[in-house]
C-alpha cells in the first residue's frame, strides 16, 4: 500500500531536534523558523515536555472518557489561569479542525440558528463545517458547501447586514490570519465586532488556533483587542506536536450530557503535553520574550528587509513583498538551511519559530535573508 498523495515534499527527512533546531538523516542542521505551522510552541524535545511525557506514559497513557481523568481537571485549572479564562469551561477534542467544528455545532445548538458568518481569506480547517468556512473553494467539496456560511470582507457595516437577516448562529473570526498571509484585523474591528454579536445574539468565536497560546505575545491574539468572545478555537502549540484542540467555553453555554464528544480527545498524555506546555510558558516568561524578540524581529525586517510589508505581533509575521517568494523561501532552505513558511498569498513569507527560540537564531536568519535578498537587488 502506498500513501495517498496530498501533500508536495520537499526532500528532507529530519531525525532529530532540540529547541530551534532539526538534524535530517544525513546529519544536516536546519533552523527551524516555522515550527511545523505553529505547532513547536516550546522548542523541540524541551526536557520538561519529555518528562511530563515519558512519566505519564509509564504510569497510563490512555483511557476513554467513559472513566475519572484527574488530568484534564487539572489541564483545565492551569489553562484558565495561565490565560486569564478562569471562568470558562473547556471541551477537549484532538485538532483545530475538531475545535472549529465543535465551536460551531455548540454555537448551532446555543441560539437555535444556522448560518456563520466568515472572513474573506479565512482557513478554519479540513473538516465538514470548518472547511465550509474557510475561504479557499478548491478544498470544498460538494458535500461540504451545503452549509449556510457568508463570506465578507473586515467591513462592519457588511457584518451587520448579514446579522439582520436573523439567521446567523456565529461569526467565526482569527484574530490574526496564518494562511490567510498573516492578515490582522485592527483592534478597534475587533471590539466593534464583538459588540454586534453581543447587541444581535450571535456568538463570537475566536479561532486562536494558530494565533493563540503566546505566539502574539498574549496568550490569545484577541486579547491585544480587550474583548472576551464566546467561545475560543486553540490547538496547534498547545501539545508542542502532540495533537491536542479543545474550545474554552463561556460560562452562558450550558453543558448536557451528549452534546459533544470524542473518543481520544483529553486522553492522559494529551493533557502531559498540554500541561508541559503551559508549565515552560509560564516558568520561563515565554510570553514577554516572545513581545521583546517580536519587536526585535519586526523592527530589523523594517529597515532591512526591503519588504513592502511587515505583518503580525509577537513571533506571528508575515513578510509581504511585491513579488512571489518562492525562491527566497527555496534559498532559505537550501542554502541557509532555515525552515520558514508560505501562505496562500504567494508574495508573504510567513514566520513561526518556537517561542524561546533565541536572539542569535533570530540574526542568523536575518542575514541569512538580507543576502538573499540583496543579491537579488544587485541583479535586477
Amino acid at each position: 500500500m502506498d500513501l495517498f498523495n496530498v501533500y508536495p515534499l520537499v526532500n528532507i527527512t529530519p531525525v532529530r531536534a532540540l529547541g530551534a533546531k532539526l538534524w535530517d538523516d544525513k546529519g544536516q542542521e536546519y533552523l527551524d523558523f516555522y515550527g511545523g505551522h505553529a505547532v513547536i510552541s516550546i522548542g523541540h524535545s524541551h526536557p520538561h515536555y519529555v518528562q511530563r511525557l515519558t512519566e505519564q506514559l509509564q504510569n497510563i497513557g490512555f483511557y476513554s472518557n467513559s472513566v475519572q481523568i484527574p488530568i484534564q481537571t487539572e489541564l483545565a485549572h492551569k489553562l484558565g489561569q495561565v490565560s486569564d479564562y478562569q471562568d470558562y469551561a473547556l471541551f477537549l477534542c484532538n485538532s483545530g479542525a475538531e475545535a472549529n467544528e465543535n465551536a460551531l455545532k455548540l454555537a448551532s445548538f446555543h441560539t437555535g440558528k444556522k448560518r456563520v458568518v466568515a472572513f474573506k481569506g479565512a482557513f478554519h480547517g479540513r473538516t465538514s463545517g470548518a472547511v465550509a468556512a474557510t475561504d479557499n473553494s478548491k478544498i470544498v467539496a460538494p458535500f461540504n458547501a451545503g452549509h449556510a456560511v457568508t463570506f465578507v470582507e473586515y467591513d462592519l457595516e457588511a457584518v451587520l447586514a448579514v446579522l439582520h437577516g436573523g439567521d446567523v448562529c456565529a461569526v467565526i473570526v482569527e484574530p490574526i490570519q496564518g494562511v490567510g498571509g498573516i492578515i490582522m484585523p485592527s483592534d478597534e474591528f475587533m471590539r466593534h465586532l464583538a459588540l454586534l454579536c453581543w447587541a444581535n445574539d450571535v456568538l463570537l468565536i475566536a479561532d486562536e488556533v494558530q494565533s493563540g497560546y503566546g505566539r502574539s505575545g498574549k496568550f490569545f491574539a484577541h486579547q491585544h483587542a480587550g474583548l472576551r468572545p464566546d467561545i475560543i478555537a486553540v490547538a496547534k502549540g498547545m501539545g508542542n506536536g502532540f495533537p491536542i484542540g479543545g474550545i474554552l467555553i463561556s460560562p452562558k453555554l450550558q453543558a448536557s450530557y451528549g452534546l459533544l464528544g470524542t473518543t481520544f480527545g483529553g486522553n492522559h498524555l494529551a493533557c502531559a503535553a498540554a500541561l508541559a506546555v503551559l508549565e515552560v510558558i509560564e516558568n520561563e516568561h515565554l510570553l514577554a520574550h516572545v513581545t521583546e524578540l517580536g519587536d526585535y524581529l519586526r523592527t530589523e525586517l523594517l529597515a532591512h528587509a526591503g519588504a513592502v510589508e511587515i505583518r503580525g505581533r509577537g513571533l506571528m509575521v508575515g513578510i509581504k513583498y511585491d513579488f512571489p517568494i518562492k525562491e527566497i523561501r527555496d534559498k532559505l532552505l537550501t542554502e541557509h538551511h532555515i525552515f520558514v513558511g508560505n501562505a496562500s498569498d504567494p508574495t508573504v513569507l510567513r514566520l513561526l519559530p518556537p517561542l524561546n527560540i533565541t536572539r542569535a537564531e533570530v540574526d542568523r536568519f536575518l542575514q541569512a535573508l538580507y543576502g538573499i535578498v540583496g543579491a537579488a537587488a544587485r541583479a535586477v
